[in-house]
């Protein structure tokens, strides 16, 4: 094959050691493979190679263990250890400014020193989420500019990533991977590469252009079912209707080639991707003469969330006849999403200072989440221990169930608390004979749309 050697293992370097950069060298690492991986960041090369996983991610740090010290793995700083690769992914940072502009920084650095380590015969794999056009427009050009030429010397496919954090290993083994290449020769190299490396079924696509747009279209269709949910959410509060009920209900319908899928509501929408994508997809469409309504709503009411239910809590204290002023507010997990430790874009640190901007005195616990990072985004280190942080809290607002958290007894917590506290359901989705037995502890209960 023109871009692959005709062989079982390989030798692949990822470029940028992210949460998904990390992922996927010690998998294809655990799997087999010699692996490089490249990353600008001195501290976290550092780290790697000490057997050290600054990312909450079920299984990642056991395969670090297991994979560090193999002969066949090394990271490092140094982008021209990738010219003994044969597989080259990468895995930058693609974010967006505040107006929804794709920065291609990390990508352009990313691609420039390439261009100065490419040999002939190379498949590059880029992962990282772009605009459809960029791969064609931007990166194969800057690839080119060391003088090498794509489709002669070397191949380039678009295959996006597609990782949830928390499930990302088992989605590894399991998802099937998009491709989409620059010709059918770096397409096909890039099949026979999954299909090898990780054993999964492969959907190749026409182009470049469609790979690219897969992702964006994936993360747009998230977000919108998100603000769905959250709509309907705040509609069913007002109605006195649980909406886990209505959701359990309305999925079972059968529409198109699956069902009805509506999403659950929660505290809000965070993350480096839900967060992003849809605005990306947005500029890229205004360039192109293409004004894309929803995509502005949908944020606005998922952006609208952390304030909501920092109102729920307000307005609970006030009713109890408390002065926020005078209140103290325990919340539990910080991250965006439940079992990760991380804060990027979470919706918890607007509804944390909305909060404090009413007066309210808050206590920040999740033993996911560092206390430097906690310091960096709320202002204020984490309490270590649950009873610490409950301790004399009118109100208890669980904003991510981790696995951790659900060893808790809230009937022990009550007692640390105060006595008519309030608990705030905002990610954990409660069953009824669990709202019930909170009552008769005596908590009141406050839910997202229940």
């Amino acid at each position: 094959m023109r871009f692959l050697p005709d062989r079982k293992k390989y030798t692949v370097a990822i470029i940028g050691l992210g949460h998904v950069g990390s992922c996927v060298s010690l998998i294809l690492a655990d799997r087999g493979h010699e692996v490089i991986g490249v990353d600008t960041d001195a501290a976290l090369v550092g780290e790697l190679r000490g057997g050290v996983c600054r990312f909450h991610e079920p299984g990642l740090a056991e395969l670090l263990e297991r994979c560090h010290r193999l002969p066949s793995v090394r990271f490092t700083t140094d982008h021209a250890e990738m010219a003994a690769a044969e597989v080259v992914i990468v895995a930058v940072g693609t974010p967006v400014d505040e107006s929804g502009v794709f920065i291609d920084t990390q990508l352009r650095d990313a691609c420039k020193e390439l261009s100065r380590h490419l040999r002939r015969g190379q498949l590059l794999v880029f992962k990282s989420t772009v605009p459809p056009g960029t791969t064609r427009e931007l990166v194969i050009p800057l690839l080119e500019s060391g003088g090498l030429t794509c489709g002669e010397d070397f191949g380039v496919v678009f295959s996006p990533e597609r990782l949830s954090q928390g499930t990302a290993l088992r989605e590894l083994a399991e998802l099937p991977v998009v491709v989409g290449g620059s010709d059918t020769d770096a397409a096909e190299a890039a099949e026979a590469f999954w299909r090898a490396a990780l054993g999964v079924e492969v959907r190749s696509c026409a182009s470049l252009e469609t790979a690219e747009m897969i992702k964006i279209a994936s993360n747009w269709w998230i977000d919108h079912n998100l603000a769905l949910a959250n709509e309907l959410a705040l509609v069913c509060s007002q109605a006195g209707v649980d909406m886990l009920d209505v959701v359990a209900a309305a999925n079972d319908l059968p529409k198109g080639g699956g069902r009805v899928n509506i999403l659950l509501p929660s505290v809000g929408v965070g993350g480096s991707c839900l967060t992003k994508d849809p605005w990306m997809a947005w500029s890229s469409a205004r360039r192109r003469g293409v004004e894309l309504r929803t995509v502005p709503t949908a944020r606005a009411v998922n952006d609208g969330m952390p304030g909501y239910a920092a109102s729920l809590v307000l307005d609970a204290l006030r009713r109890a006849g408390k002065d926020p002023r005078e209140a103290r507010v325990a919340v539990l997990g910080l991250a965006f999403k439940n079992d990760t430790g991380d804060l990027r874009s979470t919706p918890v640190a607007p509804m944390v200072r909305t909060l404090r901007e009413a007066g309210v005195r808050v206590a920040l616990h999740d033993p996911l989440v560092s206390t430097e990072a906690a310091e960096r985004v709320f202002g204020s280190p984490t309490v270590p221990e649950v009873e610490e942080a409950v301790r004399d809290a009118d109100c208890i607002a669980v904003t991510a169930w981790h696995r951790e958290f659900h060893g808790i007894d809230f009937a022990v917590l009550k007692r640390h608390a105060r006595p008519d506290c309030t608990l705030l359901d905002g990610r954990a989705y409660f069953p009824r004979e669990t709202i019930e037995r909170f009552g008769s502890l005596g908590y009141t209960y406050l839910g997202i749309g229940r």
